[in-house]
């Protein structure tokens, strides 16, 4: 069978399965079964929710849940998908339980177990409006009334190893991409010497044949980046309400520049990519408190922009491999940006202006406007931006045992190029790569455990078993089968909107009624009382 009908075949497969998890059978999204035989057991329900729990046999015939967060397993390495399982199961099936259930670290049982809201003390949403005053800045008499923001215990521990995660890239890129045979050095003599190569070294096949075309000019980079930073510039110096200074705006770029080169290397050997958004935040946080929209922006200039540069790379490096110009990449590129970031800004204000109660709590199990990564980017301003680091992780909060995770994380790699250093002939030793074991969920929240335990499921199918046992095959349709499942997923999902969504057209029965996992967000802290929940 050639690649192109097996594509077709799987692409009509997936559009017409998605169907049934996209609109008909939404329950199939998560099969939690746990919850549906303890159905009354909150502790059952927190074990089982593939949602708002562990996920503990959680399984999806929805493909959209596989992929949508940590890609398609199809076209990560097996082993980035076990190191991402080995820090999946430490942290969610190990140290959450024992922190929840074992030791009540930091008062966990008063809150879900799994959420990224922000509560009192007493277990209830904190009213964020309460708190924040006409110029969008934290009014501190109010927070003093109001009390103390709390996280649920995973959340908590979430930001901790993303503390680690950062510490461990640095250390990780050292050691292992920039040592000699004796002596660590500061310079990385691999990518140097790569750096040099690519100029003088051999020419391989893709690089002899994309020399027909014109390369790209330096200078076209330079000037859209002078333009890009002043633009920015203005609006902060001159635009108030953005909050940042200028001097906030120059340092996120300079973030963003320095951690560009190590983060594409674990990007480059993995297909992970540790994020900038938690130490941006943090930084910005620390310097400049009490203003989320400023730590938003120093977010998006400090991480988005390294972000965006990685996936830039990947993007030119997929033109390479299909022998595309280089100057119509760039200008693909470009005008893809412009269009994209236009349109997504006039959706989203045109969403926020039609959807009844978008993103909020109250919505239907099946609606689609449940805006899990845009939530969890609020919660973040407000913890970084409006309350501070220091009301949190400082002093003045209760989370302030988190910051010891730089510390771990920056330790754990020198420990691993040490075992490495004395054991040379164990190959399995330089493959424990710290900064995606560490970084395993930082997908998570918003993504859940039913996400990677079916992500790690499926990854682990193809690319051992298959990839082992039927080596052909999977060379030749593995990477078209991730492909084709995710065009079958991405037409019927518009083609469901036009069709049904925008007339706001649903289905009710038991099968649209979400995972029937309702108890998963309940507290077991004797005495708290949380609306649905029951009371010990």
């Amino acid at each position: 069978m050639t690649r192109a009908k097996f594509f077709l075949i799987v692409l009509v497969c997936s559009f017409s399965w998605y169907l049934l998890p996209g609109y008909l059978f939404t329950t199939l999204t998560s099969i939690s079964w746990v919850c549906w035989i303890f159905s009354k057991s909150v502790t059952a329900q927190q074990l089982g929710s593939g949602l708002r729990g562990l996920g503990l046999g959680a399984l999806t015939l929805d493909w959209s849940a596989v992929s949508s967060f940590l890609f398609s397993p199809l076209i990560s390495p097996f082993f980035a998908i076990v190191n991402v399982f080995v820090g999946y199961v430490l942290i969610v099936y190990i140290v959450t339980p024992i922190a929840y259930w074992g030791v009540d670290l930091f008062s966990a049982r008063r809150f879900p177990i799994f959420s990224s809201h922000l509560f009192t003390a007493q277990g209830q949403l904190y009213d964020i409006l309460a708190i924040v005053n006409n110029n969008f800045e934290l009014d501190k008499v109010k927070y003093e009334e109001e009390g103390r923001i709390h996280l649920s215990v995973f959340f908590a521990l979430t930001y901790g190893f993303g503390f680690a995660t950062i510490a461990s890239t640095i250390t990780h890129v050292g050691l292992f991409y920039g040592s000699s045979n004796t002596t660590m050095t500061v310079i990385n003599r691999e990518i140097y010497q790569r750096y040099r190569a690519s100029y003088q070294g051999k020419e391989d096949i893709h690089t002899k044949l994309m020399r027909k075309y014109k390369d790209i000019p330096s200078w076209w980079f330079y000037i859209l980046l002078a333009i890009t930073i002043a633009v920015s510039l203005l609006l902060c110096i001159f635009d108030k309400k953005v909050q940042l200074p200028w001097w906030g705006l120059l340092f996120a770029s300079g973030m963003a520049f320095v951690f560009t080169l190590p983060i594409s290397i674990i990007t480059a050997t993995t297909n992970q990519t540790p994020g900038l958004n938690i130490i941006t935040e943090y930084i910005i946080g620390i310097i400049y408190p009490g203003r989320p929209i400023a730590n938003v922006c120093f977010k998006t200039y400090g991480y988005m922009s390294m972000a965006q540069a990685v996936s830039f790379l990947s993007d030119f490096k997929l033109g390479h491999y299909m022998k595309i110009p280089p100057r119509s990449m760039f200008l693909v590129q470009f005008i893809g940006t412009v269009l994209a970031g236009t349109i997504n800004l006039a959706v989203a204000w045109w969403l926020l202006n039609s959807i009844h109660e978008i993103c909020q709590d109250d919505l239907p199990a099946n609606s689609p406007w449940t805006c899990p990564n845009d939530r969890v980017f609020f919660d973040a301003s407000v913890i970084w931006g409006l309350v501070g680091p220091r009301r949190i992780f400082g002093s003045q909060g209760s989370y302030s045992a988190m910051n010891w995770f730089f510390l771990g994380g920056a330790l754990g790699p020198i420990i691993v190029w040490l075992l490495h250093r004395t054991f040379p002939k164990q190959s399995w030793i330089p493959l424990i790569n710290l900064p995606v074991l560490l970084g395993a969920t930082a997908y998570m929240p918003p993504a859940t455990a039913l996400n990677y335990n079916n992500w790690v499921l499926v990854g682990t199918i193809f690319n051992f078993f298959v990839f082992r046992y039927r080596k052909q095959w999977w060379q030749r349709y593995n990477y078209i089968l991730s492909a084709a499942l995710d065009a079958g997923v991405a037409f019927m999902a518009v083609a469901l909107y036009f069709a049904v969504g925008i007339e706001n057209i649903s289905v009710s029965w038991w099968g649209t009624n979400g995972e029937h996992c309702d108890l998963a967000a309940c507290p077991t802290a004797k005495g708290i009382v949380v609306e649905g929940c029951p009371v010990k």
